[in-house]
This record gives structure tokens, C-alpha cells and sequence, in this order.
């Protein structure tokens, strides 16, 4: 079902079979769709020129995402370039490879999938392995640029926020940011110090768009603001400010948690992936992390 008209963002839901009970696509513009997966959202270019999607999706959507595209374009050209994410819940390229896109990933991200992007390959993780998916096969350093559908899309790698792998999107002409896991939209935000991660360098990424007309899309959720990219941003320095006072007094990791620190923010905060109790530890082990010699 599709409105024309008057209605900006329009909602529906395509049944999917299987343990996926839905894609739920919110039409964001005349050419950009949100597609919202089980693994995560995914934002698709779609048009003349084929499609582009960006994000985490998952290999249980990537059938019925297909088919939506090709009833939206009649190019068979499909890009797609993924997002790092908890290793064991990885979903790789979600199968897109198997089906003829041109699939990427940042290459420090796809090293940890098992490629060869900064050297010798690594294992393939068991998540990938039990998916029956693949990691992608092309990696980029720093910039992709796609001129597409009218647009100019953006991928720009960052500095080390919740991996380093980061990466943000811009699609300039629809004013859209996507920043991956640095904005997970469900909760707290995971600072995986296995993936190189890096809480001044995640302030830092929410600093760049908070504020502003930009439309911020989240890894999980409906759409956001610069004003609830500020508010998240704020959040975490506050959690991290009564950390650091409590470290400086000396206090122990154990100390710390008990006064809980993110109390005030639990409400709005406290029920997403990352527990209160995990997005202490995190900021802790950055705190004292940097206070070490």
C-alpha cells in the first residue's frame, strides 16, 4: 500500500515468513525509505539508478527488502554498505552478496568479520557461520561517495566512538544523519573497547550533528532530532562527570555501581540492550583507562 499527496511519511508493513514477523518501511521521501529489520534499521536510496541501502540489516529481511526494491526501480543495481556491530549478533552482508549487490563495509570492521581489509585473515565468526551469510568482500578506507537518485550520499569514516570502524552517512539532499551504533536509539549506547572503541571519540560524533535541522536515523527507532542527538550526548557526560568525581574520590567499580549514577536516566534510557549496570562499567573502564600512565 503507497499515499501519494499530502502524507510525508508513510507508514506500512509487509509480512515477512518466518522468525521475522515484519519489515516495517516508513517512506521518508519521494526516494528514501526507512526499512526497520530485527537486527536494525537500514536506510535505502531508491530510484532511477538503482538502490543503496546503509545500516545493519538483517539476513531474515534481505528477501522481502529485495522484492520491495523491485517493485520501486526498475535498475537492477543495488549497493549496499554495513555498519559494525556486536560481533555475536553480526549478520554479516545479510545474504546481499548471494543476490548480486555490491556490498561494503569500512575496513576495520570487516577485519574482525574475517577479512583480509588490514591483513591476515581472522576466523570467520560463528554467528556468520550458523546465519550461512557472508562478510562483505570490498572495504573502504575512509570515504565512499555515491551519486545516486539525485543525491549525494556520503560515507565518511570517523574517529573511534563505539568501535573503530565508525562511520557516518550524509544524504544531502533529504538532510538525513546516520551514525550506526553511536546512536543506537533503544538505550544506552555500548562503548566496546574490543572494537576499539572510545567514549571522547562517541562525544565527539554526537557533538559534530547534535542540534541543528539535521534528521538523525537511529540504529533501532523511529526518527530523531539534533535536539534528541544533544539531549543523548548529555546524558552520557553527565554519567560520565559523576564517574569520574566518584573515581577521583577514589572510589572502586563496585563502589560506583551501587550509587547508580545513571538513576535519573533509567526511565528514558534503561531499557535498550545495554543495561545500566554494563553502560557503568563502560564508562568506568574509559575513565580510568585514560587516567593510566
Amino acid at each position: 500500500m503507497r499515499f501519494f499527496g499530502t502524507c510525508f511519511l508513510c507508514l506500512w508493513t509487509i509480512a515477512v515468513a518466518g522468525a521475522e514477523p515484519a519489515v516495517k518501511v516508513t517512506e521518508l521521501s519521494a526516494n528514501v525509505l526507512l526499512l526497520a529489520t530485527s537486527s536494525g534499521n537500514v536506510v535505502a536510496s531508491v530510484g532511477a539508478d538503482g538502490a543503496l541501502l546503509i545500516g545493519t540489516p538483517s539476513a531474515a529481511s534481505t528477501s522481502e527488502i529485495s522484492s520491495l526494491l523491485a517493485e520501486k526501480t526498475k535498475s537492477p543495481v543495488r549497493y549496499v554498505v554495513v555498519w559494525p556491530e556486536d560481533l555475536e549478533h553480526s549478520q554479516g552482508d545479510a545474504g546481499w552478496d548471494k543476490i548480486g549487490a555490491f556490498v561494503a563495509m569500512q575496513e576495520k570492521a570487516l577485519e574482525r568479520l574475517g577479512g583480509h581489509a588490514m591483513g591476515p585473515a581472522r576466523p570467520v565468526p560463528a554467528p556468520l557461520l550458523k546465519l550461512g551469510v557472508d562478510r562483505p568482500r570490498v572495504a573502504f578506507s575512509e570515504v565512499l561517495t555515491f551519486d545516486v537518485n539525485g543525491d549525494a550520499i556520503h560515507i565518511v569514516h570517523q574517529k573511534p566512538g563505539y568501535s573503530d570502524g565508525d562511520a557516518i552517512a550524509h544524504f544531502h539532499r533529504d538532510n538525513l544523519i546516520y551514525l550506526g551504533e553511536v546512536f543506537p536509539g533503544d538505550g544506552y549506547p555500548r562503548i566496546d573497547a574490543a572494537q576499539g572503541a572510545k567514549l571522547d571519540g562517541l562525544l565527539k560524533a554526537l557533538a559534530s550533528w547534535s542540534g541543528g535541522s539535521f534528521r538523525i536515523i537511529p540504529v533501532y527507532g523511529k526518527v530523531a532530532s539534533g535536539a534528541d542527538l544533544k539531549n543523548f550526548a548529555d546524558m552520557i557526560t553527565a554519567v560520565r562527570d559523576k564517574v569520574q568525581h566518584a573515581v577521583d574520590a577514589h572510589q572502586t567499580e563496585s563502589e560506583i555501581i551501587t550509587q547508580h549514577p545513571t538513576a535519573e536516566f533509567d526511565a528514558q534510557w534503561g531499557h535498550g540492550r545495554v543495561s545500566p549496570e554494563l553502560f557503568v562499567r563502560e564508562i568506568y573502564a574509559a575513565v580510568t583507562q585514560k587516567q593510566t600512565p
